[in-house]
């Protein structure tokens, strides 16, 4: 017996558990493989909780803001309907950009989901993948753009934050996840008008440095990776992006943590 068996039969805990989120991912544009059929048979028969995730590409097959939210609604509903999933992962992406939080893949999140929340009892979760790297302010107004942006549209999980839009090593850290977080707390309640507004000064503050985007630091650089605690830098700039939350009209204080001062214990 290997040690992985053994260890399963003396806890039968251990391991992927039946309650854990099982990921499979539909391919673009409303596509499915036979792989991916396969792992989904063998999840519902044993009972295994999923989630189907799909990442619909504004600017690609599907054309347009209007058209790819058309497919984003579509794929959303294949994930209950076709695939037995339990929630549904979504995550509009740019084509040119490659992000989740430019203008026009916020947009087509935010029907998608208003579209479906308004009409279903359905799960619905969102991918994040801002551009900039970790310990930078954009990177983290990127992630509360979107985090606005998913909690007014009515999604219930919040998938986050891929920093460095998820391709570099060691280029994620808790940091973009706490903002996430609290900007969602903050936004909660909020009227759709209100949310636009915030958003129409928001997103252009991070896009117009798009082709220059920081590439930030890595992990190692902006933690103490023994007691696993951002550095005084990473506090400094997580207390710069609040204050530029909230002079955008985001009322951080409404969230649980206003902001992280650097003399607090993170």
């Amino acid at each position: 017996m290997s040690e992985a068996a053994r260890l399963v039969a003396d806890c039968p805990s251990a391991g992927h558990r039946i309650t854990d989120a099982h990921e499979c991912s539909q391919l673009n544009e409303l596509k499915m493989d036979m792989t991916g059929l396969n792992m989904l048979a063998g999840w519902t028969v044993a009972g295994d909780t999923i989630m189907v995730e799909q990442m619909p590409i504004f600017g690609g097959y599907t054309g347009g803001v209007e058209e790819t939210a058309i497919c984003d609604v579509a794929t959303t509903l294949a994930s209950f309907s076709l695939f037995c999933g339990n929630f549904h992962l979504d995550g509009p992406i740019h084509i040119r950009w490659g992000t989740t939080m430019a203008k026009e893949t916020l947009q087509v999140a935010g029907w998608a989901a208003a579209a479906v929340d308004a009409n279903t009892d359905l799960l619905l979760a969102n991918q994040y993948y801002p551009i900039a790297g970790p310990c930078t302010e954009m990177c983290l107004l990127e992630t509360a753009a979107q985090a606005i942006n998913d909690t007014a549209s009515g999604r219930e999980l919040l998938s986050g934050s891929a920093a460095a839009k998820g391709v570099v090593q060691d280029k994620t850290t808790g940091m973009e996840a706490r903002i996430m977080g609290n900007a969602a707390a903050a936004a909660a309640g909020m009227k759709v008008s209100e949310i636009n507004e915030i958003l129409s000064k928001l997103v252009p503050m991070y896009e117009a440095h798009y082709t220059d985007a920081p590439a930030g630091k890595t992990f190692q650089e902006c933690y103490d990776v023994t007691s696993v605690r951002p550095t005084k830098e990473y506090l400094e700039v997580y207390d710069k992006a609040v204050a530029t939350l909230e002079s955008v009209g985001l009322d951080m204080s409404r969230s649980n943590c206003s902001g992280i001062r650097v003399s607090c214990n993170h």
